[in-house]
């Protein structure tokens, strides 16, 4: 290992980082960090810091770090056979064990996985499938996509575009035409205080339905949604909304495409977060889980009903135009077989909704009293807390004080990674799928100390 000095040199001068203020981190004004290892939930660098991830990565490394099973599976197969590619009927033993382990676990209905690398990529497929899909079916004006305001679904073009955070859009010419947005099912951030949840569903719907009468049904092709938001702000939908939302695009014959990058194989304490709230996709986007993040690997699962229309257009256009040259790579997909294999043997799922549970309620038994706590949210390991001015009234701090990124830092200099998300005070919490209640109860008592030491 190099010294840490040259490595931060080096990491200055060569790497472009993304997600980061460019200016302050080559001015040396934002810290850096070289990760040097990890074992559980925890990682550790080369300045011999040992902290506790309770974002699993990017949300994604759910088994944990430092998993045997995964990486003697990746060389195995590197050994064996490093590449080949899925174009024209080809695939590896892994890439095919993989495909049906999948669908074995994916909500009804579901039909074929294709793979690329990343839920970028995956949901570029899904958009290109779904205005194929709406060709071959001679509907050739109906390609708008509908997103919601604080989705994310990726940092492509249209990917980018689908997304409703504004600092993936601003400055980069998006969104880009044939995409809308709708209301996001954010109860918390609801403009009516006194509105019921049943209430703030009836409003979601009224919006999308307006929103679908202006711009003509025979105009959309497909609503893209996250069963729970994530990087908007780790907000699970109030009782009621998937299904009536699926009422509504089942009457305009609009699909419905589940992006399950952050919630699929396990994160809410169920398989698939399309299961645990009563959505029935057309399409379905994977990528972190999949892998848990030990290598890169992405999917697009294809319903029936689109899947017979897909090879329909094949048979009148000849083979589809559509394909990545890493698509199905065998390392990403042997890592996957071993991934979803440690999920069931150690049984993460019922795991990640039973510390799920435990963490939520520590971090109410910590924080629920304080009057700057605006709101603590969850669903299995995806947890949120929410910082106010005033809660009584609801009010919200000046962005320029930068509340979450402060409590962020003071819980990092104790040794636990959250997330400050974007557009709010909010600190975020996904750990990997292991974690256990004694670390549950770590990051919220350490969580009270540092909200102590920013807001008292």
């Amino acid at each position: 290992m190099l010294k840490n000095t040259q490595l931060e040199d080096w990491d200055r001068e060569n790497f472009f980082h993304p997600s980061t203020h460019l200016a302050e981190f080559a001015r040396g004004n934002l810290a850096q960090r070289v990760v040097t290892g990890g074992s559980g939930c925890h990682i550790e660098d080369s300045a011999g810091n040992r902290l506790l991830d309770a974002f699993a990565g990017l949300y994604c490394v759910n088994v944990g770090y430092g998993r045997p099973e995964i990486a003697e599976a990746i060389a195995a197969q590197a050994k064996e056979l490093a590449y080949y590619h899925a174009y024209v009927g080809h695939g590896t033993e892994a890439s095919i064990t993989l495909a049906k382990m999948i669908l074995d676990r994916a909500p009804a209905g579901m039909s074929k996985v294709y793979f690329g690398l990343g839920g970028s990529d995956a949901n570029e497929t899904n958009i290109k499938l779904v205005w194929y899909y709406n060709n071959i079916r001679g509907l050739p004006e109906k390609k708008k996509i509908i997103s919601r305001w604080r989705g994310y679904h990726g940092s492509g073009l249209m990917t980018g575009s689908l997304t409703g955070l504004e600092a993936f859009q601003k400055k980069f010419d998006l969104p880009l035409d044939r995409v809308l947005h709708t209301d996001a099912p954010y109860y918390f951030r609801r403009k009516d205080l006194n509105q019921s949840e049943a209430d703030f569903v009836a409003q979601c719907v009224a919006s999308l339905e307006e929103l679908i009468a202006r711009e003509g049904a025979d105009t959309i092709a497909a609503f893209i949604g996250e069963p729970a938001l994530g990087t908007g702000g780790l907000v699970p939908p109030p009782a009621g909304y998937w299904p009536a939302i699926q009422e509504v695009l089942d009457r305009h014959d609009i699909l419905l495409i589940a992006d399950e990058v952050v919630t699929g194989f396990g994160r809410l304490g169920s398989m698939f977060g399309s299961d645990h709230y009563g959505m029935r996709p057309d399409l379905i986007t994977i990528a972190k889980g999949l892998t848990s993040a030990y290598a890169p690997l992405s999917g697009s699962i294809v319903g029936e009903k689109m899947w017979k229309v897909l090879e329909q257009g094949t048979d009148e256009n000849g083979p589809i135009g559509h394909g990545w040259t890493y698509s199905a790579h065998p390392i990403g997909a042997a890592a996957g077989v071993a991934n979803l294999k440690l999920i069931d043997e150690l049984g993460l799922v019922g795991n990640a909704g039973k510390v799920g549970a435990h963490l939520k309620a520590a971090l109410s038994d910590a924080l629920g009293d304080h009057p700057n706590v605006g709101d603590i949210r969850g669903q299995g390991l995806l947890c949120a807390v929410e910082f106010v001015e005033e809660r009584e009234g609801r009010s919200f701090f000046d962005p320029k004080r930068g509340v979450g990124a402060a409590v962020n830092a003071a819980l990092l200099g104790r040794g636990v990674i959250s997330r400050a998300m974007p557009q709010g005070d909010i600190l975020g919490f996904a750990p990997p799928f292991c974690l256990t209640e004694a670390e549950a109860e770590e990051i919220a008592g350490k969580l009270a100390n540092s909200v102590k030491d920013v807001l008292g």
